[in-house]
């Protein structure tokens, strides 16, 4: 990452993160699909209102582990290739104790959240199942993450991709298998990840474990050595709460989706994974950046620094205009898909409209608060979008709530979200860069 040219080398890590982001979220789509199709709307509609309840914690944690991949892509490009092994040890710790925390409070919240949350009567049941399922893998999650975490801290994109194919292909089919063979519905779904996320851990377990040098996994050497897990959540905790700004605003939302019934929830359901995907493609170049980065700051590279972050910003915005547009333009035979029902599909051509054909602008803040995490600054981005995509959309939300009488109403606060944050770390950014580069030289 430190020499030759950029652009190659960018695409070579971040489109296998682009691949295993959306492949995880077809297979993700496939729970939705697949209880749409052969078992009801209202499974569907389990399976969807969760999914902003989920996020809220999962990617509070998952964060921690952009704290890991920054902490040992800087040790690495600066030559503190001794203190690697000793960080890789304290990330996998951390992993560890997270997935089990989440695995306690998913089965104490679920009930309670989506109550609150007004989630219909006749979905709740399901809803809640599924809920407390899903999370019992949450300990095989965070073994994937932080290990791809630390496959990718040396440009290993390629295994982490190969493993969740293989989980992912098997969610597939033992969601089929439940629902069909079985006549499950939300409950099905949810075993079905969760045995797919158990093999993906594993997969990449072992990999960890036959792993020579400096990323070799020693079971007996794990422990949370204090100077590395202040590390990790310097850079990992602000990265983790920006997600879960967003989230816990999604999860407003959610409660204004939910005043919309059922076929609203399962429209919107349908409609978000062509959303994620479009985002999964910004988000690629963004952590492939942050890698770039955070290596070429502790080398030094400022140039390089520099330069990767306007082609990642390119490449992000590109990139996701062109699997947007495609998406939008396909919206009809995608959507069927998911489901027959006519109101589904009108609900989900909707968010398409709004959310889904804009995704592009996410690019904004994204790349550009990356790189900022790539230098050690995660605080402010996490701060500028605590207010530009969680208060605004919170206060709007709050003061429309009892005035929507249209789906449109509730969408159109995303793009006008999406302009506030991105003009705000965009500007943070050239402030930030021109002081932290011209002080590193300055040392240097």
């Amino acid at each position: 990452m430190l020499d030759g040219g950029i652009f190659r080398k960018l695409c070579a890590i971040a489109v296998p993160i682009c691949l295993s982001s959306i492949l995880q979220q077809l297979f993700n789509a496939s729970d939705t699909a697949v209880v749409g199709n052969f078992s009801s709307s209202q499974a569907m509609a389990a399976v969807g209102a969760n999914a902003p309840v989920i996020n809220v914690i999962v990617t509070l944690f998952t964060g921690l582990s952009i704290g890991s991949n920054v902490m040992l892509a800087g040790f690495i490009g600066s030559g503190k290739r001794d203190k690697v092994n000793e960080a890789l040890h304290t990330s996998f710790s951390v992993a560890l104790v997270s997935g089990f925390i989440m695995l306690a409070l998913g089965q104490m919240i679920a009930k309670p959240v989506l109550t609150l949350l007004d989630t219909p009567s006749d979905v709740m049941g399901m809803a809640v199942t599924y809920l407390r399922i899903y999370f019992l893998g949450m300990p095989f999650l965070m073994i994937y993450d932080f290990g791809s975490a630390v496959l990718r801290s040396i440009g290993d994109t390629k295994r982490p991709l190969i493993y969740l194919t293989c989980s992912g292909l098997l969610n597939v089919c033992l969601n089929l298998f439940f629902v069909i063979v079985l006549h499950r519905n939300a409950d099905g779904v949810a075993i079905a990840t969760t045995i797919s996320n158990g093999v993906s851990a594993t997969l990449i377990f072992r990999a960890l474990l036959k792993e020579k040098g400096m990323l070799h996994l020693d079971v007996r050497k794990l422990g949370i050595r204090p100077e590395y897990l202040k590390k990790i959540l310097w850079i990992g905790g602000p990265a983790g709460l920006q997600g879960m700004i967003f989230s816990i605003s999604n999860v407003v939302i959610q409660a204004a989706i939910n005043k919309f019934g059922s076929a609203c929830i399962a429209g919107n359901s349908a409609a978000l994974n062509f959303e994620y995907i479009s985002y999964f493609v910004v988000n690629g170049f963004s952590q492939a950046a942050m890698t770039f980065i955070s290596q070429n700051f502790a080398a030094k590279r400022f140039d390089r620094c520099r330069k990767t972050t306007r082609i990642a910003m390119l490449c992000a915005v590109g990139f996701c205009a062109m699997v947007a547009v495609s998406f939008f333009l396909l919206r009809h035979q995608l959507i069927v898909l998911f489901s027959p029902d006519p109101e589904v599909i009108r609900y989900a051509f909707i968010r398409m409209t709004f959310i889904t054909l804009l995704e592009p602008m996410t690019a904004s803040y994204e790349i550009t608060g990356a790189s900022l995490r790539g230098i050690g600054h995660s605080l402010a981005p996490a701060l500028i979008t605590l207010f530009g995509s969680c208060i605004l959309r919170v206060i709007y939300i709050s003061a429309m709530l009892n005035r929507f009488t249209d789906f449109r109403q509730v969408v159109v606060i995303y793009p006008i979200t999406w302009t506030v944050t991105g003009s705000a770390v965009i500007l943070l950014y050239f402030l930030v860069t021109r002081r932290e580069y011209r002080g590193a030289k300055e040392t240097a």
